[in-house]
């Protein structure tokens, strides 16, 4: 050894051997730019990561087992351009609740939107849930299933199954639930959602996917500028609390009407209406018309900028239409990007809002599951382009 130090010095023969140790293979980043070991951790004792769908149009879709969250959407634009259309986070750790708050992305349950009070009754019980949001349950509570970490399994290159037991109790609601996400991209540049849930006791449910859009691909820019078409005649007034009325009132002649395609951002902040005033914009439910019919279209957003479409087909009676009036510059995305106030949309398919207190008004329909029955839920989000 002294021989060698002589000749080489240690510094060299590091260096040799180095040159000699196996290279590590690079870890490929998807093509929106994540890297999937950063989503690769345990939470609550689960395991985590990230799982990539593609289909032969080149679109990517990736999506975390942590409260089955759609992290990017990889669609092409006008001029053929790659844009990741959904805000997020680059890893595991920012998803967190300690760390960020949000529901980005995320498969909520047990039960999406409000619960008057966070109190339901079942066969006659009253219970109470947690009380999140203005004294209302807001998406299942404050440790709903957005921050659960699912069972995930991945088919095929274009299917993702995710898997969730909630056990009698969870935030409080009855019945051992079992609940099971599948997300298919297909070849028509679509994500199909499909939910399903089975439960031991009589509980509600009601699921649905909360991603923010930005059909710009660059979320500086606000959403006020895209258009947007909703197949609703009516929607579900709210109070200062955000919780529904009661009433199913019409939107003619009110800046809810979105019957004909218009600009969101042209009457976003007209609060001398006063449901634009309690939303701060936009943050109700429409009813749609489709009546339950999966072919028909429910909604559809664009953006000027690239000219992207999003369409939505639902089996659900209800989309809730959010404008991302609380996102506030304390949240940092994707790219180091600061997401603003608006810069974000979300589509959420749904039953009406506080459904458990309200399927005895006329048009509410129920929200509640049985044991030997499967609540099943659809929502498709199908992206295109128009120069």
């Amino acid at each position: 050894m002294k021989y060698v130090k002589s000749i080489f010095g240690a510094g060299v023969v590091l260096s040799l051997l180095a040159a000699c140790a196996p290279k590590q293979p690079k870890q490929e980043l998807t093509l929106s730019g994540l890297n999937p070991e950063q989503f690769k951790s345990e939470v609550s004792g689960k395991p985590t990561d990230l799982y990539v769908l593609k289909n032969a149009a080149g679109m990517e879709v990736c999506i975390t087992n942590f409260g089955g969250r759609i992290v990017s959407i990889m669609v092409p634009d006008k001029n053929g351009n790659m844009q990741d259309v959904v805000l997020g986070f680059e890893n595991i750790e920012d998803y967190l609740p300690e760390n960020n708050q949000t529901d980005f992305g995320a498969s909520i349950g047990r039960y999406a939107n409000r619960i008057n009070q966070g109190k339901i009754v079942i066969e006659g019980a009253e219970i109470q849930l947690p009380q999140n949001n203005f004294g209302h349950c807001l998406h299942g509570g404050p440790n709903g299933w957005q921050y659960k970490v699912y069972d995930g399994s991945q088919p095929n290159d274009s299917t993702v199954v995710l898997t969730l037991n909630s056990p009698d109790g969870d935030e409080n609601f009855p019945g051992n639930v079992t609940a099971t996400v599948t997300y298919t991209l297909t070849s028509e540049n679509a994500i199909d959602i499909d939910y399903k849930a089975t439960t031991d006791k009589v509980t509600v449910i009601n699921m649905t996917n909360h991603s923010y859009f930005n059909l710009s691909g660059n979320p500086r820019l606000p959403i006020t500028d895209h258009t947007l078409y909703v197949n609703a005649d009516y929607y579900t007034p709210v109070d200062d609390t955000y919780m529904t009325t009661g009433e199913i009132a019409p939107v003619a002649g009110t800046p809810m009407d979105f019957t004909t395609e218009k600009v969101v951002g042209t009457e976003i902040d007209n609060f001398d209406f006063e449901q634009v005033k309690f939303g701060n914009g936009y943050d109700h439910n429409w009813c749609l018309n489709t009546n339950g019919d999966e072919s028909l279209l429910a909604a559809k957003f664009k953006s000027p900028v690239t000219g992207i479409t999003l369409e939505v087909y639902t089996n659900e009676p209800g989309i809730q239409v959010y404008s991302g009036n609380f996102l506030d510059g304390t949240v940092t995305g994707k790219k180091g990007i600061i997401y603003n106030q608006r810069t974000g949309f979300c589509l959420e398919t749904q039953k009406y809002p506080d459904t458990p207190n309200k399927s005895h008004l006329e048009g509410w329909g129920s929200a509640i599951l049985e044991p030997g029955d499967t609540y099943s839920s659809r929502c498709v989000y199908k992206f295109g382009v128009e120069k």
